[in-house]
């Protein structure tokens, strides 16, 4: 008689999405706090240097607001940390990106990469596409789950 051998694969779920975005986030967060940042600020940092137009306080808070399903005023209160730290300055109505923002941004993002290569290295193609697709749709989903209950 001949034993076929079974593998059984993880289904993912929510607990298993938590886990690994927690995982990724203590390791942003301890190379973050090497540099005086928290999360939220780099959040808001990140929004207020990759949009084409500036944006006002009221903008920023609603594109972190978008992301994070953060309180707004505690993104309110990142915003002012992050002008009082000089990452942000004040322009008119307009929020504006300073080049020690843009360095905390860039010094983050190198300290990170290879982090992050060590990480995502040698997961197959095929297995980083599928897994996008069903993000994106959890985060659909999840999105639309979340205005039902506060509408």
């Amino acid at each position: 008689m001949t034993t076929i051998a079974s593998t059984t694969e993880p289904v993912a779920n929510a607990r298993d999405l938590a886990l690994a975005h927690y995982a990724a986030r203590g390791v942003l967060e301890h190379v973050l706090a090497r540099h005086g940042a928290t999360f939220l600020q780099q959040v808001a940092l990140r929004a207020a240097i990759t949009t084409e137009t500036p944006q006002t306080p009221d903008d920023l808070i609603t594109q972190v607001q978008g992301s994070l399903k953060a309180d707004p005023a505690d993104i309110r209160a990142t915003l002012d940390e992050l002008l009082a730290k000089q990452l942000l300055v004040a322009d008119g109505a307009h929020l504006r990106p300073t080049d020690a923002g843009r360095d905390l941004l860039a010094a983050t993002g190198a300290e990170t990469a290879p982090i992050s290569a060590r990480i995502w290295g040698g997961i197959p193609a095929d297995d980083l596409t599928a897994a996008g697709r069903v993000l994106a749709l959890v985060t659909e989903r999840a999105n639309a789950e979340l205005a039902a209950l506060t509408a």
